[in-house]
């Protein structure tokens, strides 16, 4: 007897661990979609209301994840994430045929602006551009296939084994100890100057800017190293300002979306 509960125990952490490597985790994504909101203009805010009857981007922001229970939503699982080698450009290098995150943020915006796309149609894909503009500001969401974005990147944290996926997806927030409304509410203060700065370009261009932050945090990272309280003050602001990030540039394609 047990056996089978220490089965099934290590079943639930397995699948848990999982879970957790998928994003950054339900509290990230809530951030993104907090801040989101500070920015939307007043047609956009009428518009995505409706869409998804007066429910907040924070609130359907892990959408994208919770479908993953369902095995008919399978095929975007591609489209949370794109890796390429170091020093190579997304546009020069091989394509998944089952899409990747720049397709999937694409055919989003493409679908919320036809207006001949069903409301159903429309609220699925705008509860899934909310995540995966998410996943866009994730770093190792814009990784290397080699390692699987970071997750056969072994480290310990805090003296525990994990992976280096799951550090930047939930490891970090979690040991921050805030809620997501509590991040959201002492996000940065920024001047105009910086709110253009980060507004502009394309999520392409939001890509690179990732990526740089990707390659940074492996030229900073060792394999098996014991990660912690010095690694937190050293990146704890740089994730807090790709939520930001990731915030404002979502508010940015909704309010083109709707005008």
């Amino acid at each position: 007897m047990k056996k089978y509960i220490f089965a099934f125990s290590f079943l639930i952490i397995s699948v848990a661990n999982l879970r957790a490597a998928d994003d950054w985790g339900k509290t990230g994504h809530r951030v993104t979609g907090e801040i989101a909101e500070k920015y939307l203009s007043k047609k956009a805010k009428k518009e995505i209301s409706k869409l998804l009857d007066a429910h907040s981007l924070a609130f359907v922001s892990n959408f994208g994840d919770d479908i993953k229970s369902d095995a008919k939503f399978d095929h975007f699982g591609p489209w949370h994430y794109v890796n390429f080698p170091f020093g190579a450009r997304y546009e020069d290098s091989p394509k998944s045929e089952k899409g990747d995150i720049i397709i999937g943020i694409n055919k989003c915006i493409t679908i919320l602006k036809d207006d001949r796309s069903s409301r159903e149609d429309k609220v699925f894909y705008l509860k899934m551009l909310v995540h995966f503009m998410g996943d866009l500001h994730q770093p190792l969401h814009i990784g290397l296939a080699e390692d699987k974005g970071g997750n056969d990147f072994q480290v310990r944290w805090f003296g525990e084994g994990t992976n280096l996926h799951t550090v930047w997806d939930s490891s970090i927030l979690e040991s921050y100890q805030m809620s997501y409304s509590e991040i959201s509410k002492n996000a940065d203060v920024l001047s105009e100057r910086q709110l253009e700065a980060i507004q502009k370009g394309t999520p392409l261009d939001w890509m690179y800017d990732s990526r740089k932050l990707c390659e940074n945090i492996y030229e900073n990272t060792k394999v098996g190293e014991k990660l912690g309280y010095e690694y937190m003050y050293k990146y704890m602001n740089v994730l807090r300002s790709q939520l930001q990030k990731g915030g404002i540039r979502l508010a940015a394609l909704l309010n083109n979306i709707y005008g």
